[in-house]
């Protein structure tokens, strides 16, 4: 119910912008994703610093971000949180979805409707990533997911490949990858080579994350400038052992209660 609550939230927002100037006719004409309202949702950072970075600032994204930052709050509140916030920022990530048209019978008539034009395949990085995607795959429950499993060397800061599986994919299929923290921005760039070379064409990706670092944010677009990043917070920095300052500490350990 939450999660309706939510998306019906976000939806009667974005139906009030453009009411006074959009009828239903150019409204499903251009369903398509449109860079400039996407910026108006989300705040760009510096073009030319960050030119593929959207933070997401809805104050719902920003408010529930703060409790899971709290170094007191709790294992159950952590993982509900990660799950309600990767929901609301799936609201905005989804834009650049491609529909196409659809006849089908409603029980008083025939009408036009729309699905998606592409297969939607959502990729969690082992094992954080797992508390997005189910975020994800409540507001999609059509998606097909894969996995890919990385753990980051503690000596080189380099990640390590353990685990690899996707459904089919082609050239055409939008892939949506997640992982809770984009630190050095290695295991994020590596999973997209993963993907790369499995067909996914780099314009078909989308990498969301929660919480990033400016070092990870420029070593991801030097490797992958065409793949846009979508994330709720830029944090000031990485410390010396590639942890994000302020951060919210090891996701993983807090998502799963490890240490």
């Amino acid at each position: 119910m939450f999660q309706f609550i939510m998306l019906a939230c976000l939806f009667l927002t974005s139906c009030a912008e453009n009411r006074n100037t959009q009828d239903f006719t150019t409204l499903t004409s251009t369903m398509a994703y449109d860079v400039k309202r996407a910026e108006n949702n989300s705040s760009q950072s510096t073009q030319k610093e960050y030119p593929n970075l959207y933070i997401v600032k809805h104050p719902l994204i920003q408010h529930k971000l703060t409790i899971m930052r709290d170094k007191n709050t709790k294992l159950p509140a952590f993982n509900q949180l990660l799950d309600e916030i990767s929901l609301l920022m799936s609201y905005e990530i989804t834009r650049s979805l491609q529909l196409k048209t659809v006849n089908i019978e409603t029980p008083v008539a025939p009408a036009k409707g729309f699905e998606f034009a592409q297969d939607i395949i959502i990729v969690p990085i082992l094992r954080a990533g797992l508390g997005m995607a189910h975020g994800l795959n409540h507001l999609i429950p059509t998606a097909k997911v894969g996995h890919i499993g990385l753990y980051r060397d503690s000596a080189t800061k380099k990640p390590v490949e353990y685990f690899f599986k996707l459904p089919p994919v082609t050239k055409e299929s939008m892939v949506i990858i997640v992982d809770p923290m984009l630190a050095t921005g290695n295991s994020s760039a590596y999973a997209i080579d993963l993907l790369v070379k499995a067909g996914v064409a780099p314009k078909n990706i989308l990498f969301m994350a929660l919480v990033s670092a400016p070092e990870g944010v420029r070593a991801f677009h030097a490797r992958h400038p065409e793949v846009k990043i979508f994330t709720a917070a830029l944090d000031e920095k990485l410390n010396d052992h590639a942890y994000i300052v302020p951060g919210l500490g090891d996701a993983g350990d807090r998502l799963f209660g490890t240490e």
